[in-house]
C-alpha cells in the first residue's frame, strides 16, 4: 500500500517591494512523502519570490513532467516553470523549450556548487533560464517553520527576504547564479 501525500495548508501574505507585487494566497500543498519540510518550504518560498495571480503549485513529485510551480497563460502555454534542486541538462532544456520563463531554486548547498558546474555551460546557453540559491542555513531555518498549518508573511525588498509567522523570523538573501536575459 502506498503512502499517502500529507496535506498541508499556509496563508501567505507577500509584500514584493522590489517587484511592486502585494497578495494573499491560499494554498493547500501536498507534501509527498518523500518530501521533508525543508523542500516543503522551499516551495512556499519560490511561491513568495515569484508570486503573480496565476502562479500555481502542481502535483510535483507526483508528477516527473511537470515542475514543482507553474504560472500557465489562458490558452495552457507555460508561462513560467519553477523546479527545485538540481534538475540535469535535459530537463532543463526541456523546460526552456516549452515556457516563456524558467526559474530554478537552489537549496542544497553541499551538493550545489557542483552541479551548477556541470550544467552552467549547456544551461548558460539556455536564454530563458535563471538560476537562484537559497543559503543551507535559511532553508534549516525555513523548515523550522514548517506546520500542517501555517500563516506566513513574506517581505521582500532590496533583495532581502523575510518570512514569519507568529513566533518567529527568518531573514534570507537569495544568490543569483544566472539571470534570464
Amino acid at each position: 500500500m502506498a503512502l499517502k501525500s500529507t496535506i498541508c495548508k499556509a496563508e501567505l501574505s507577500i509584500s514584493d517591494m522590489d517587484r511592486q507585487y502585494y497578495g494573499s494566497h491560499t494554498l493547500t500543498i501536498a507534501q509527498h512523502p518523500s518530501e521533508n519540510d525543508a523542500r516543503m518550504m522551499v516551495r512556499l518560498l519560490a511561491f513568495a519570490c515569484e508570486a503573480s495571480e496565476d502562479l500555481a503549485l502542481t502535483r510535483g513529485l507526483d508528477e516527473p513532467d511537470e515542475p514543482d510551480l507553474w504560472e500557465k497563460t489562458l490558452t495552457g502555454d507555460i508561462a513560467h516553470w519553477i523546479d527545485l534542486g538540481q534538475p540535469d541538462e535535459a530537463r532543463l532544456k526541456r523546460a526552456a523549450s516549452r515556457a516563456d520563463r524558467v526559474t530554478v531554486f537552489v537549496y542544497q548547498p553541499a551538493s550545489a556548487r557542483e552541479w551548477w558546474k556541470s550544467v552552467s555551460g549547456k544551461a548558460g546557453k539556455l536564454r530563458n533560464l535563471t538560476v537562484r540559491s537559497i543559503p543551507g542555513e535559511a532553508v534549516e531555518e525555513l523548515a523550522q517553520l514548517a506546520r500542517r498549518a501555517m500563516r506566513l508573511t513574506v517581505t521582500i525588498q532590496d533583495g532581502e527576504i523575510w518570512v514569519s509567522d507568529d513566533e518567529r523570523s527568518v531573514q534570507l538573501r537569495l544568490d543569483t547564479w544566472q539571470q534570464a536575459g
